[in-house]
């Protein structure tokens, strides 16, 4: 048996943000992965960069990873696509328009910048956008990247410090020890299981399963310059049971664009539905009139794993397991892209037992354990 300071279960870009940080300090790090590095709801995200303020503790946590994505923008490779165009939450009438302001005051609180945009400046701003919107939120400092390439980052800078990797699935993962297909048994005081949808580890793990679609088109330089949102988006994220589609789109470095967003529960068939896209492309025209002029190139479908209380779990497992070995990165939903290095400084800090830029209580597994946190209202 190899022993390690810490295993993690799960290379996609949560895991493989976790697996750096830990070698950052000189740890032993074991990084497992079942199938492809990043191939998974990585390779199926839409990979935002953003802070959204559906509650106080989403809003410091994006807002902190979003920082942190900033501070190191500079050390990505080319692949990996990053860009700070911003994103602008489209208003499409005025009761909207009420929220864009009521938003505003909310970032203006917690220092991120953010702008609200009259209809004339809105038009400027995205010209393809019909007119007769009633205006939108510009916060400039979000972006966008490719997230397999931010992933790989990620994983190349552990492994240059140390960390290995293992390709086999891991078969059981409890009291400081993981037992894989390919019959190597690993050691190390902590695991932490960075594993998506895919939780057959600790059956306990509340996680929910959405399923979505994503449409990228053909190249069209010029046609979209920022990410654009419907205000509209974070009504149909709060659904549980209902499938539900909302605006939302990216330009890539490529000239493509990047099409979401439709969230679907109950659904585990991982192939793309006709009537889904349908959905998608025609609440998009209805925003973007011109898209249907464009070609489309592929389509695909991915799975989020979300939690009962849409905030993702980092932490120790107490509560869900008592395995004190076990720790978890997990749930995040659509936003394991933007939280990936904020949840890693988390992690580590809450090994160290050393003092976080934010409060980590909000994302610990064990709030999961309180009765009333069980809900899919």
């Amino acid at each position: 048996m190899k022993p390690f300071d810490i295993l993690i279960v799960g290379a996609g870009i949560v895991g493989s943000a976790v697996a750096r940080e830990c070698a950052l300090i000189g740890w032993r790090v074991g990084v497992i992965e079942a199938g492809i590095p990043a191939g998974g709801a990585t390779a199926a995200g839409m990979g935002h960069v953003v802070v959204m303020d559906d509650s106080p503790a989403q809003l410091s946590l994006t807002a902190f990873s979003r920082s942190l994505w900033r501070q190191e923008s500079g050390k990505l490779p080319k692949s990996a696509e990053y860009e700070s165009c911003g994103t602008i939450w489209v208003a499409a009438d005025e009761e909207e328009m009420a929220e864009v302001h009521a938003r505003q005051k909310v970032y203006d609180k917690a220092g991120i910048e953010a702008h609200a945009l009259t209809p004339a400046e809105l038009a400027i701003e995205e010209p393809n956008l019909r007119r007769g919107l009633a205006g939108g939120l510009l916060v400039p400092q979000d972006g966008v990247l490719y997230p397999p390439a931010a992933a790989g980052f990620y994983l190349a800078e552990a492994r240059r410090l140390g960390a290995e990797v293992f390709l086999a699935r891991a078969l059981s993962a409890s009291q400081g020890r993981v037992s894989l297909s390919n019959g190597m048994n690993l050691v190390a005081e902590r695991i932490v299981l960075a594993v998506g949808v895919e939780c057959e580890l600790l059956p306990s793990l509340p996680i929910l399963k959405r399923k979505g679609h994503l449409i990228i088109t053909d190249c069209y330089p010029g046609f979209l310059h920022h990410q654009l949102v419907e205000l509209g988006y974070l009504k149909s994220a709060h659904k549980v049971v209902e499938d539900s589609v909302a605006f939302n789109i990216q330009p890539r470095q490529t000239g493509q664009l990047l099409l979401g967003s439709s969230r679907q529960y109950s659904n585990e068939k991982p192939e793309a539905e006709a009537e889904m896209l349908r959905r998608m492309i025609e609440r998009a025209k209805e925003y973007m009139p011109g898209l249907e002029k464009l070609s489309a190139l592929r389509v695909w479908t991915g799975f989020r794993a979300a939690t009962t209380d849409k905030l993702p779990l980092i932490g120790p497992a107490e509560g869900l397991s008592e395995d004190r070995s076990l720790w978890l990165a997990a749930g995040f939903e659509g936003l394991g892209v933007t939280n990936a290095p904020g949840a890693a400084r988390l992690l580590l800090d809450g090994m160290l037992g050393r003092e976080s830029a934010i409060d980590a209580k909000p994302y610990l597994p064990a709030r999961l354990t309180e009765p009333a946190r069980f809900t899919h209202a």
